[in-house]
């Protein structure tokens, strides 16, 4: 929940795709659908690509089960008392 945004609710929710399908007509609607999941499919495509490019260019090492320590970060913020 995010602080300062009302609560949307079923009876919003009617509302809401009812202004749609009034402001767009029935004919729109699936063009309008299809062009946003185009548009979201190319926003991941284009930030996981971003997101390879320093493994690419060298700048970040590869994952491996190896590198990890099995207790996380804690164990390694720990001092052994000896």
């Amino acid at each position: 929940m995010i602080p300062g945004l009302p609560q949307v609710g079923a009876t919003e929710l009617i509302i809401l795709l009812t202004i749609i399908l009034l402001f767009f007509g029935a004919k729109r609607i699936p063009e309008l659908a299809r062009s946003l999941g185009r548009g979201k499919r190319e926003f991941h495509k284009g930030a996981s690509e971003d997101a390879d490019s320093p493994r690419e260019q060298g700048k970040l090492p590869e994952d491996d089960d190896k590198s990890a320590h099995p207790e996380g970060d804690r164990a390694k913020q720990q001092t052994p008392s000896s």
